[in-house]
């Protein structure tokens, strides 16, 4: 705009006489709510069912005020991991580290169909569930970095970060599976009307404690709603090289399942509602499949590319990227405009730059805080061979 004043006033300036003098206004013309549409209705991918007559609806509602925060929601996941990425390559990350760029549609849709007061356990790859359980941007990175000022002060790192009713990553490849129906019986024996959303991903599918956390949620008809994140690859190879069978939907055999778009917040949201309310009834658990594709490798140790093609990741970004889905929505049905959503994306950017910032300089906790929080209660005076009261002291 001000460009605009400067380049009008040396028009007239150098075509005018000095006596002259000429007033003009600029009319900017702004935006208001009342421009928008308040809602919108979508059509969205029917689920593929197993033993279920009747599944999730094929359409969804989308108000204004939930697709900004679902973008915002997601973007910030996109823009954290992006950070993430580049903190582990400058070796300020150490150690392993899974990112979940491309799969910010099932976090946020399961988020979007369950109550905040249930519960939810997830495999090594819980930066976003991290963020949708509550914790800020600033304490994952700083867990991340080993800072103090972590959500797990520092000593937990990548896959180990926790808040309420948010019982982490694991480090154990489907062993959250048997604890996630252990919280489910939890609620079942309070009676609180809560249920358990446990997720695996697709190279977990064939641990055989999964199967056995499947009969026992069976038998005893626990609330569990069971998600597997099939992101198509495993640990360096696809699904059809690691599973003799890639309907993850089905392998529960005697829990009815579902099978998702998962790079569609609006799909995911529909099957966690309608999952929810099953398990709710009383009717036990339930199993679903989120069909979706992360953009990293496995881990930053894995390039990602020697078991598949730079053209495959860019064809599911160009297509089926969830962030680009539900902008192109909102924006084709004046549900938000072009120079808002461009406005939310700096806001942020410099959120995730400021966490990067205090990441990056808080310090690391003390060394007397090693033997700290281990226990729940009195620590015995033996931890493993070391006496918590030991003057520790560092030898790097």
């Amino acid at each position: 705009m001000q460009n605009m004043l400067t380049i009008l006033t040396s028009v007239f300036r150098g075509s005018l006489s000095k006596n002259v003098r000429i007033s003009f206004k600029v009319v900017v013309s702004a935006r208001t709510y009342a421009d928008f549409t308040p809602q919108a209705s979508f059509d969205i991918k029917k689920c593929e069912l197993h033993r279920l007559e009747q599944g999730p609806p094929g359409e969804a509602v989308l108000t204004r005020e939930d697709g900004l925060r679902y973008y915002r929601a997601m973007q910030t996941m996109r823009r954290m991991e992006l950070k993430a990425d580049q903190l582990y390559k400058q070796k300020i990350i150490r150690g392993f580290c899974h990112l979940y760029d491309g799969q910010e549609a099932c976090a946020v849709g399961i988020e979007a169909g369950v109550n905040p007061t249930d519960h939810l356990i997830t495999a090594y790859r819980a930066h976003g569930y991290t963020y949708t359980r509550g914790i800020s941007v600033k304490e994952i990175l700083a867990e991340l970095t080993g800072r103090k000022g972590g959500v797990a002060k520092g000593k937990g790192g990548s896959m180990h970060m926790y808040a309420k009713h948010f019982y982490g990553g694991n480090g154990i490849v489907g062993a959250q599976v048997p604890l996630g129906a252990g919280v489910a019986l939890a609620c079942q024996y309070q009676g609180n009307n809560q249920i358990c959303v446990t997720l695996y991903g697709d190279g977990a599918a064939n641990q055989g404690q999964i199967f056995e956390s499947f009969n026992m949620a069976a038998l005893w008809k626990l609330p569990c709603i069971f998600i597997c994140e099939n992101n198509k690859y495993g640990m360096g190879t696809s699904v059809e090289r690691a599973s003799a069978s890639t309907d993850y939907y089905k392998r529960g055999d005697f829990i009815p399942g579902l099978r998702v778009d998962g790079m569609d917040v609006l799909c995911v949201r529909e099957a966690t509602k309608f999952a929810a309310d099953y398990c709710r009834s009383g009717k036990g658990p339930i199993l679903m499949e989120l069909q979706t594709y992360r953009y990293h490798g496995h881990s930053m140790s894995d390039p990602g590319v020697s078991y598949r093609t730079r053209e495959e990741i860019q064809e599911v970004r160009s297509k089926s990227d969830p962030i680009s889905m539900l902008k192109d929505r909102m924006i084709s049905t004046n549900m938000a405009s072009v120079e808002e959503i461009k406005e939310m994306d700096v806001e942020i950017r410099k959120e995730v730059e400021e966490a990067a910032q205090f990441a990056t300089s808080d310090p690391e906790p003390p060394l007397e805080d090693l033997c700290n929080h281990i226990f729940y209660n009195e620590p015995p005076m033996e931890v493993r061979g070391t006496n918590p009261w030991t003057k520790l002291k560092s030898i790097s």
